[in-house]
């Protein structure tokens, strides 16, 4: 029987899966729903459906058959880590050998195409991760909204609105972030907008989109945005030297890569490669081609993967 190899990148938006042979060949690749929520009410139901549902669209565009396919390997990372996940996976999960992680790592991973190196992932949150050649592994950051997160989204999205929340009391610079986080919330007034913002009907994912409304502003020329962003980038940069000093000598060189829809900004990005310096580099793959590598890795079979599709960020 041909051995299959599994990786899964399950976040908060939906769950993607890849298959590959023992070649490191992708043979296919399907998607599912969230697979963040196993604690809440018909949690563990959805977190299941997720699951089942990306890996038979990865088995149907593989042309396998998913009532019958047995994994050699697999690895599945998951925003919020393992802990909650594991238990659930060795019920419905057929696979000779199972790692379940953190998104953090599997990021990493395809990132660096399994070599040494770290990550700066910032999209709603921040985090850095890394791993040297011995396998030790390092991180900084990713603390939440309320004790950390520099440089994410949420954390940019709350220095706009205070921010505005000075120009509109008269003690700070003039920016045009009041007005545009106005007109896109459909908030009559700032005390509308900040009240608006504490309600669930603004969740930290959709708040820390408004991120792309302090670049906007920042290409338009406004100081206090591009004084945000740069302040972000230098939150990244630190958080990316803190993991490079736990893992690597000072002039050992190692890969930096950037992850995340705060990177889509160019002031932030060429404010955190000029401060990080050398090795700084796009991502080679994405987190499932990474959650599919450390399922090779897992399993002590070398390989170079192949045929593999393209993920959104």
């Amino acid at each position: 029987m041909p051995d299959y190899f599994l990786g899964v990148d399950g976040g908060q938006s939906s769950t993607y899966a890849l298959i590959g042979d023992a070649s490191g060949r992708v043979l296919g690749a399907g998607r599912g729903g969230p697979s963040n929520h196993v604690a809440a009410s018909e949690g563990r139901a959805k977190f299941t459906g997720a699951i089942q549902s990306c890996l038979a669209a990865a088995c149907a565009n593989a042309g396998l058959d998913a009532t019958a396919i047995r994994f050699t390997s697999a690895c599945l990372g998951f925003s919020g880590g393992p802990a909650d996940k594991e238990a659930i996976l060795q019920e419905i999960l057929p696979s000779d050998r199972t790692l379940v992680t953190h998104d953090a790592l599997i990021a990493l991973s395809g990132a660096t195409c399994g070599e040494p190196g770290l990550i700066t992932i910032a999209g709603t949150g921040s985090i850095a991760f890394g791993r040297n050649a011995s396998g030790k592994t390092a991180r900084a950051g990713g603390w939440g909204y309320v004790f950390g997160d520099e440089g994410g989204g949420s954390y940019i999205v709350r220095q706009a609105v205070r921010a505005a929340l000075r120009f509109e009391e008269g003690w700070g610079d003039a920016t045009s972030l009041r007005r545009m986080f106005l007109d896109a919330a459909a908030a009559s007034d700032i005390n509308q907008l900040v009240h608006r913002f504490y309600t669930p009907e603004f969740p930290r994912p959709r708040l820390a989109a408004f991120a792309k409304l302090v670049d906007d502003a920042a290409e338009n020329g406004d100081a206090i945005a591009r004084e945000i962003l740069n302040d972000a980038a230098r939150d990244l940069a630190i958080i990316a030297a803190a993991v490079r000093g736990q893992l690597f000598e000072k002039a050992e060189p190692a890969r930096v890569a950037y992850i995340g829809g705060v990177f889509r900004s160019r002031t932030v990005l060429a404010t955190f490669t000029e401060l990080v310096g050398k090795g700084v580099a796009p991502p080679i793959y994405g987190p499932a081609a990474g959650a599919l590598l450390e399922a090779y890795r897992a399993a002590g079979v070398p390989c170079t993967l192949s045929n593999v599709p393209a993920e959104k960020e």
